[in-house]
């Protein structure tokens, strides 16, 4: 670990009170060497001699004031009721520049009382909470690392010392402890909230079960919930009846609002109100999972722990059999969006469980509406109508998903409440002025970040106006926005744009019954109508399928069906773009599902040809383009694109990842400002990095199909949350790629 305090260790710890968390950081500290000496004091004498019999300390003293003579750091670990008692004591003695912690669960009352105690002087008192425990107490349980990974809080107040404040945080963080720093009172307010109350109610409930003349049954039949929930009763009471009356004012406003919620409850169950109970009951499950992971900036799905996920694909295989890969995320969002604002019930077959569909899912439950599942594609979504929407209880943590971010913009702008919309890292370096731009000349009050980046902070009650916009770059997203605005628009509401670009949004308002007047690149909607449920079946997503057209097709023998994909016209310039370069593809049994056309595709083998890619194409192919550079380097001769500098502002720089990529594959691959010259010739092993960028991932592992040796793939965590059994279909078909071992 990398030093956190000086090299040289410091005078003297004295921790007061020799329970679990004293002890573990009495016990933690003296490992790590870092203080010449480490004194316990605590009132039980059988405590002291077993602190320093189990090595927790080097001594123990009986009196406070012996003890602290001297001392650099004091560290009071005693019940919150009686820190006042010993910081008045603490205040009679002379200790000079000592710095003053403790490790209370609840902050306000140990601050007044420091105040009191020491007045100016306070500012040597940094006031902490370490969150972490055990099954077990007292200093036999002392545990040197009890802290890792563990959030400790700290308090500091604007006048607490900065030396002081630096010393206490960098002892924490030596013992793996992740620090973090909060104002007093929200400290209490979230501690009553995330640990008071659940203590409070389990406390509450086993008592309230064991005066009842069933209680032996009651805890006899106690299923594995009871048990997990009331497992906390098991605290120490003394404790615990200490941290309530600490935190008295935070524990009474937290259980105020939770009684008006199960007030909320018993009316519903007493009114047969199934509506709201789903409601609570489907948020609530999903809720600590999602929350979790905006905490902790993960993927929805859970992805693997290592930083790095690498795939390796080996040499050769032909692809053959039937797959059909999951459903379009295009459609999936849209399934939602629509569907929570339609009245009436909206049933969704085939929809995409990744994280970025999940993003939209979870920001309308946010919003108030009751969706059901997802469980195994399907969805049922309780819609609320065009203005039953609710405000968010916090920003909309939207993760990775530009989709999301963009479509959001457009139809929150008309509701009458505030909202932000934040995303990860990824997400927050994509530009969104192109969103926010057009929806402020209809009356939006909309604002993004430095460089016109995430957050997106959105003022509520605005009256839009129907506007035309003219897009100055074909942008499926953009159109999209600026038409789920228009639904609230005064007027008329239209969009032209240079290039035709997917039209999901337009096909799905009319499935709703919304009209759309479509034209010549042209689109145009009037506000004030209303949506009405429907059932919606999504089709397997076409950008998915791409992989493995371009797979089938450099794969020698091969001869693949893929089921039931979709093939809107405005997706299927990967299909268009193959057949150029001489792909044998053909659709087979074409139908309508939910108003989008599908179809199953079957592709065979066939000797590519490099080709200069049509302009009018490259809108209709803008999500496929990292794996048409992997048929470009397998064709004849040289492939050229222009008019997509849209691939620079992807997950990735496309252009130039890809290029990278191919290159150290030996493909000779020249970026261009807005596109790429390939040369098709002999792909070779070696490592590639996709930047984190699941499409280039999924890219460079086709490749590997041509390949003279293993290529070796990096940066693929994205792809569990983006294609989560892409390498189980990539299996199934045919192809040998495998996710390597973590050493």
């Amino acid at each position: 670990m990398t030093e956190v305090v000086n090299s040289q260790p410091l005078e003297r710890l004295v921790v007061v009170g020799l329970g679990l968390i004293g002890g573990s950081f009495a016990k933690g500290i003296r490992e790590k060497g870092l203080f010449r000496e480490v004194v316990g004091v605590d009132l039980d004498a059988e405590s002291r001699r077993q602190a320093v019999v189990l090595g927790v300390v080097d001594r123990c003293e009986t009196d406070l004031r012996a003890a602290c003579e001297g001392a650099t750091v004091i560290q009071l670990a005693v019940p919150i009721l009686a820190m006042e008692k010993v910081l008045a004591q603490l205040a009679s003695f002379s200790l000079g520049d000592a710095v003053l912690t403790d490790v209370g669960s609840a902050k306000g009352n140990v601050v007044r009382a420091a105040r009191a105690a020491f007045g100016l002087g306070a500012v040597r008192f940094v006031p902490g909470h370490p969150i972490a425990g055990s099954e077990q107490s007292g200093v036999e349980a002392s545990n040197a690392k009890l802290f890792r990974r563990h959030k400790v809080i700290l308090t500091p107040s604007p006048d607490t010392d900065s030396q002081a404040l630096e010393l206490v945080d960098r002892l924490w963080r030596a013992l793996g402890a992740d620090v973090e720093h909060m104002q007093v009172e929200h400290h209490d307010q979230v501690l009553a909230a995330t640990s008071h109350l659940p203590h409070l109610l389990a406390f509450g409930l086993v008592d309230s079960l064991a005066k009842r003349s069933e209680n032996l049954e009651i805890f006899r039949y106690a299923a594995g919930g009871f048990r997990d929930f009331t497992r906390i009763a098991g605290s120490d009471p003394v404790m615990w009846h200490d941290i309530f009356l600490a935190n008295r004012e935070a524990v009474l406003r937290t259980l105020d609002a939770f009684r008006d919620d199960l007030d909320a409850l018993r009316d519903a169950i007493d009114g047969s109100d199934g509506r709201q109970l789903l409601g609570v009951f489907t948020r609530a499950r999903m809720a600590r999972e999602h929350f979790g992971k905006i905490l902790a900036r993960r993927a929805y799905v859970e992805s693997v722990q290592a930083r790095d996920r690498v795939f390796e694909a080996r040499p050769g295989g032909v692809l053959s059999g039937s797959i059909r890969v999951p459903g379009d995320k295009s459609i999936s969002h849209r399934s939602i969006m629509l569907g929570s604002l339609a009245e009436g019930t909206t049933e969704v077959e085939g929809f995409l469980e990744g994280e970025d569909a999940l993003a939209t899912l979870q920001a309308f439950r946010d919003m108030g509406v009751v969706i059901e599942g997802p469980h195994h594609g399907r969805l049922t979504i309780h819609g609320v109508g065009l203005h039953g929407l609710k405000a968010p209880p916090g920003p909309l943590y939207l993760g990775n998903s530009g989709t999301s971010m963009r479509l959001l913009s457009g139809l929150l702008a008309a509701q009458p409440f505030d909202t932000t919309l934040i995303g990860d890292a990824s997400l927050s370096k994509r530009p969104m002025e192109r969103v926010a731009r057009p929806l402020r000349a209809m009356g939006a009050s909309i604002e993004t970040s430095a460089g016109g980046l995430p957050p997106i902070s959105i003022k509520g009650g605005q009256r839009l106006r129907g506007n035309h916009y003219d897009m100055p770059m074909a942008s499926a997203q953009v159109k999209s926005s600026l038409l789920l605005a228009g639904l609230y628009a005064s007027g008329e509401t239209s969009v032209s744009e240079p290039a035709s670009t997917r039209d999901h949004t337009e096909r799905m308002l009319q499935g709703f019954g919304y009209p759309v007047a479509l034209g010549d690149k042209r689109t145009a909607l009037v506000g004030g109508g209303k949506l009405n449920a429907t059932h919606i079946e999504v089709p397997a997503d076409i950008s998915s399928a791409a992989f493995f057209l371009v797979a089938a097709s450099i794969a020698e023998g091969s001869d693949l069906l893929l089921q039931h994909v979709g093939v809107n016209p405005t997706r299927t310039g990967v299909i268009d773009i193959l057949s150029l370069m001489g792909a044998d593809i053909a659709l087979e049994n074409p139908r309508h599902a939910g108003g989008e056309p599908v179809a199953d595709i079957r592709v065979r083998a066939a000797q590519l040809q490099g080709i200069d890619i049509p302009l009018e194409l490259v809108p209709l192919a803008i999500d496929e383009f990292p794996v048409l550079f992997i048929a470009a380097a397998c064709a004849k001769g040289r492939t050229v694109l222009h008019g997509a500098e849209e691939l620079r502002l992807k997950e990735s720089d496309r252009i130039q990842v890809m290029a990278d990529g191919l290159a150290a594959l030996g493909i000779q691959a020249e970026p261009t400002h807005d596109g790429i010259i390939i040369e098709g010739g002999e792909i070779g092993g070696g490592e590639v990095w996709s930047h984190g960028d699941h499409r280039i991932a999924m890219a460079f592992s086709v490749a590997a199909l041509r390949a003279s040796a293993t290529i070796r793939v990096h940066d693929c965590a994205s792809v569990a949350t983006s294609f989560p059994n892409f390498i189980d279909l990539a299996a199934q078909a045919g192809m040998q790629v495998v996710q390597e071992a973590k050493s």
